[in-house]
């Protein structure tokens, strides 16, 4: 028997993407003090170490392993989720956490729009590709983080790219709608099977995803101080992951620990199909 085989006998296994800062750390931190084995997926291999240390020393026996994967990248979100898989047959859990805001439109190397790759195509590759793993873990779960901004977006499924009246406020806020939509689908379609999908805003934070310059970013810095840190960030996510109460419930979308009505057009059947379509053959079918 591989170690790898003797590792995941001894601990149940989590995945968390973005998890080398903001509330990832958090969450990763939260999850090895609750004795899961946690797989960091990273875009940089070095502050993949940096986030192991720190869990490290906060929890001595903690136990981490990193993929480094640059989820903007179908194909490099794919690989990783395929050698997950092979080293780990049997999840536990699946944080979808990495997302990316942006000033400016920008498109990735395979020709996507930023946003969408990072913030819904690769949650939904993630879904799509651990499904068996974590069918096979049951009973077992999948938390994305979404966000506030989607309570009253819109989605357009035959322009999720924005292809027509990009800006950055709407990019973000449509990709987490879209994104609930698809995990909200993804519960759906996993009722029966020991896995449940669940969408967590977990509070204005104070993390680096507004990255911009200029005024954006000036103002974001300066809001700072008033918004919730990473650590208290991390309660909302870690508490649906973790909450034995929580065991069955599946489709729903929480803040502060407590369930609430998400945006109305997240429970449109039609509209959902027509957005899980559409993000279908964004990543390729």
């Amino acid at each position: 028997m591989g170690s790898w085989s003797l590792m995941q006998n001894e601990k149940r296994v989590a995945v968390v993407t973005g998890a080398t800062s903001g509330i990832g750390r958090w969450i990763a931190l939260g999850l090895a003090r609750a004795g899961f084995h946690v797989v960091l997926i990273c875009r940089d291999a070095a502050r993949g170490e940096v986030a192991r240390n720190w869990i490290a020393q906060a929890v001595p026996l903690a136990s981490t392993e990193i993929v480094v994967a640059d989820l903007s990248s179908l194909s490099a979100t794919t690989s990783a989720a395929r050698q997950i898989a092979a080293r780990h047959p049997r999840l536990a859990l699946l944080i979808n956490n990495a997302g990316v805001f942006r000033a400016r439109r920008a498109r990735t190397a395979e020709g996507r729009e930023m946003v969408v790759a990072v913030n819904l195509l690769a949650p939904f590759v993630l879904m799509r590709e651990l499904e068996p793993a974590l069918k096979a873990g049951a009973p077992s779960r999948i938390v994305t983080i979404g966000s506030s901004t989607s309570d009253k977006a819109r989605v357009d499924p035959a322009n999720l790219e924005l292809d027509r009246g990009w800006n950055l406020v709407r990019a973000y806020s449509s990709s987490k709608l879209a994104v609930m939509m698809v995990t909200f689908e993804t519960a759906r379609r996993l009722a029966g099977t020991g896995v449940v999908a669940n969408v967590v805003h977990p509070g204005a934070v104070a993390t680096s995803l507004v990255r911009s310059p200029g005024i954006i970013g000036l103002a974001w810095r300066l809001m700072a101080p008033w918004l919730r840190s990473e650590e208290q960030g991390a309660d909302t996510p870690l508490h649906v992951a973790l909450a034995e109460d929580l065991a069955d419930q599946t489709g729903q979308y929480f803040k502060d620990r407590r369930a609430v009505a998400p945006n109305r057009r997240a429970l449109d059947a039609g509209l959902v199909a027509r957005v899980w379509e559409a993000t279908e053959r964004l990543v390729g079918g």
